[in-house]
């Protein structure tokens, strides 16, 4: 989970325009331009795990709106979420961090320690005692590890992408380090893609360049220009 700013675009002034209209008839706020703003908005992925290869996705309600129209049809209520996140999610975990007005990273740590295998954990360093952090800590521990049969299943394959994209960015980093001078800069580029907003895992990433910092003082100034 990262900070995504909710821009005013086009699409997102048509999801607006026509939630107003939704909510005035009574219909469903789950409509074409809603699905395509949130999409654009959120760059493809789930605002909670942060997963691109997703198969199924759904409207979430940050706010449960249990019947209220205010909280159903409010745009900034509204966002993108896999359906592994929001049926994991659904109203039992409250408040939790707003990722479109506060800077997650700032109070979460996202960690991957040890390697595949028994010794291998997430782990989510809280760095602000906020009952919204405490919420969201919660809510990523059972998303990335479930509780029921199902969703430990699900949560299983959720660790596996997140293990190879991992993988792939250490990759990244590696080569960086042995590189040329002359051949930084094309990997420079390519570790920039891999910390940016629509990056899927971009959290992970991020804290492992900050983790790293004293080896990688040029690859942590990427960072600030998130």
């Amino acid at each position: 989970m990262i900070k995504i700013e909710r821009k005013m675009t086009e699409k997102a002034q048509k999801a607006v325009e026509s939630l107003q209209k939704a909510k005035a008839k009574g219909g469903s706020y789950n409509m074409e331009a809603v699905n395509a703003a949130l999409r654009e908005m959120f760059h493809g992925k789930c605002y909670i795990c942060e997963n691109k290869k997703i198969t199924s996705y759904q409207i979430e309600h940050l706010s449960a709106h249990r019947g209220n129209d205010d909280l159903k049809y409010d745009w900034n209520n509204l966002f993108l979420s896999c359906a592994h996140c929001n049926n994991t999610k659904l109203g039992r975990y409250e408040p939790i961090i707003d990722c479109t007005k506060v800077n997650v990273e700032e109070l979460i740590a996202f960690r991957k320690k040890g390697y595949f295998g028994t010794d291998e954990e997430l782990v989510f360093d809280m760095l602000d005692s906020d009952e919204k952090t405490v919420n969201t800590i919660k809510l990523l521990r059972e998303v990335y590890y479930g509780s029921t049969p199902q969703k430990k299943m699900e949560a299983k394959i959720l660790r596996k992408i997140l293990r190879q994209e991992l993988s792939e960015f250490k990759e990244y980093v590696r080569e960086y380090r042995e590189a040329e001078d002359e051949e930084k800069e094309d990997l420079r580029c390519c570790i920039k893609q891999q910390l940016s907003d629509s990056a899927p895992f971009a959290a992970f990433k991020r804290w492992l360049i900050r983790d790293h910092s004293d080896a990688y003082p040029e690859l942590l100034l990427l960072l600030r220009q998130h």
